[in-house]
């Protein structure tokens, strides 16, 4: 029977194995060479559309630098934001966030946020009026006036008008502040002779998903808002598998597209009611995403004038610029644009002391080892007597094992004499498994919250860790960089040692080996399991779970690496009180070749 277990794992181990590798070079390698394409590409921007106002466009795939330079433009400059507002279809379309680089280069181009209709994965923001049977109504092709200002900044806001030749004036004034937040006010004046029946709408949209986005299996991407009271997520896929979602009827809230970091949403008077939607359009060449909103219906009397006043956010998800903006102008749960997750009861506090030790230690890292120490500090007493149990039946587990050895054949006296033996010893196998279950949420708020934080993105910690928002960039395979050869260029097997976001699944660094020993050493000072197989399973999960952290932001590996030293440290006191062999000792006997002393089990 030990034999045929033995096979039986040897067999899954190599099925693992096997899946992995092909999971690596016909799923992970694609992903990433897509990426790679499409972060070379510089792919631009925009042509001609002819769709109406409150349609989402499709048009012929041109140049960025072509897109911007066809049409009149207002430039944009404040200390948060670079680009330009387009004169044609009055759209902000041409976006960059000055305070955020693409990589590390310190020659690095700042991050896209919006690029003109028809260029490759165009997005872009508009807001507009749509009329039954209004003949001249405002659209994408629209060529509107510059009547004041020449650059829009703080305090600085810029004026359009066009007059439709029907009786109608348009005149938007758009202002923007010195963070994220743009303002426009649309007035429409009527001296047509005749009332006028008009509906505002806005609609951010985005012309096909980059292959780099949608993958954050942990942060949302996608569409995002909150309408009806709720929060409204809706993933990039999923999205694009089940097509429009319904239509929330909703006074005030917002809606738009986010990615891991960023954000662009319509923010419509908080009073007014609207009808908000996630909208597909499929398209030959790209889905059309479209997160939009229609407002009241407005019915202007001749001679008068109303105005409509919207908001656009379009920049970083930083949490106290959006609880700002959400206390100061009023705005619905704006920062449920960060992904808090089903345990945000515990998510929202742990990144409040996380931010706060960022901003009193000065490195991102070092607040990371803050919060572990906290976090461990908290768990302490249950963590305590987690390990004394453990500790316990560790130190009763050779009893154990002769009574399975004697009693083997009669499993009712074996359990029986192993209850009186744990009455004996008072030990309690189930005491250590409570603690366990009551730090799984904070595990799991943990992983959200390393992931969620903007500040940890290009956050340098110490030596070779230059940005530990991305993967442990160093790998065994050149002896950490010792050796000058990449083995990611290696022909036909070089995605699974190549560095990149995710690295090849053998792309293994200092930190994931750090991570994995001391994994192995907690693993090691625990009981082990009972059955055979069980325990080869244990004891290969140190060397799994390596490969597996290795995929992630080295960030994640400094707080896990960081938590594991600690526990290792109170097991290891626990253990020596209760003169209970360990790991830690064996080795140094082993070293120093000193016998084992008396007394210790």
């Amino acid at each position: 029977m030990r034999d045929d277990n033995t096979r039986n794992t040897i067999i899954f181990f190599v099925a693992a194995a096997l899946l992995l590798l092909v999971y690596q070079i016909f799923v992970i390698e694609p992903q990433t060479k897509r990426a790679m394409e499409e972060r070379a590409r510089q792919a631009p921007a925009a042509a001609v559309s002819t769709a109406a106002p409150n349609a989402p466009q499709m048009s012929q795939v041109v140049t960025r630098e072509a897109a911007v330079a066809a049409t009149a433009r207002v430039p944009i400059d404040t200390p948060a934001l670079k680009g330009s507002l387009s004169l044609r279809g009055a759209r902000l379309d041409d976006l960059y966030l000055v305070q955020y680089r693409q990589t590390l280069d310190k020659n690095s181009p700042p991050v896209e946020l919006l690029r003109p209709d028809g260029t490759q994965y165009a997005m872009f923001a508009e807001l507009g009026w749509v009329g039954a049977n209004v003949v001249g109504m405002p659209g994408p092709n629209t060529l509107w006036t510059l009547a004041s200002g020449s650059k829009l900044a703080p305090g600085q806001p810029v004026t359009l008008t066009y007059a439709n030749g029907q009786g109608l004036t348009f005149t938007r004034v758009i202002s923007v502040d010195d963070k994220y937040m743009f303002t426009v006010a649309d007035t429409v004046a009527n001296t047509s002779g005749m009332p006028v029946t008009l509906r505002p709408y806005g609609s951010v949209q985005r012309q096909g998903v980059p292959p780099s986005l949608g993958k954050n299996g942990v942060i949302h991407e996608g569409g995002a808002g909150w309408l009806e009271g709720k929060r409204r997520p809706l993933k990039y896929a999923k999205w694009q598998k089940d097509g429009s979602s319904p239509t929330y009827t909703s006074t005030g809230g917002w809606v738009g597209i986010t990615d891991h970091y960023w954000l662009t949403a319509l923010i419509p008077d908080q009073k007014s009611q609207i009808d908000g939607q996630f909208r597909l359009t499929k398209a030959p060449t790209a889905n059309i995403l479209d997160a939009k909103f229609d407002g009241q219906v407005r019915t202007i009397a001749a001679g008068r004038q109303i105005t409509e006043t919207t908001r656009i956010f379009a920049g970083a998800k930083q949490r106290p610029v959006l609880e700002a903006y959400q206390d100061n102008l009023g705005i619905a749960h704006l920062d449920e644009a960060l992904d808090w997750g089903m345990f945000w009861f515990l998510t929202r506090p742990i990144f409040g002391l996380l931010s706060w030790l960022y901003g009193y230690v000065g490195n991102f890292g070092l607040a990371i080892l803050a919060l572990t120490v906290i976090v461990r500090l908290v768990f302490f007493p249950l963590a305590n007597k987690q390990y004394e149990s453990m500790t316990k039946m560790k130190k009763v587990q050779p009893a154990m094992e002769e009574l399975r050895a004697k009693y083997k054949d009669d499993p009712q006296k074996q359990q029986q004499e192993l209850l009186a033996l744990y009455q004996r010893e008072k030990v309690n196998p189930l005491a250590g498994c409570l603690p366990i279950f009551l730090q799984i949420p904070v595990f799991f708020a943990l992983f959200k919250v390393l992931q969620l934080e903007i500040d940890m993105r290009h956050a340098p910690f110490v030596g070779y860790i230059k940005d530990l928002s991305a993967p442990d960039p160093t790998t065994v395979f050149n002896l950490f960089g010792l050796i000058p050869w990449d083995p990611g260029t290696l022909p036909l097997m070089g995605s699974l040692f190549a560095y990149g976001s995710p690295p090849g699944f053998l792309h293994i660094g200092v930190l994931p080996i750090l991570y994995g020993f001391t994994t192995w050493l907690t693993t090691s000072m625990s009981p082990p399991a009972p059955d055979p197989v069980q325990q080869r399973i244990f004891q290969f999960m140190p060397l799994l779970f390596t490969f597996i952290m290795a995929q992630f932001a080295i960030g994640l590996l400094v707080y896990y690496t960081w938590s594991n030293c600690l526990t290792v440290l109170q097991q290891y006191v626990i253990m020596r009180r209760f003169k209970v062999d360990n790991p830690i000792d064996q080795i140094i006997r082993k070293v120093t070749g000193k016998p084992k002393p008396e007394g210790v089990g």
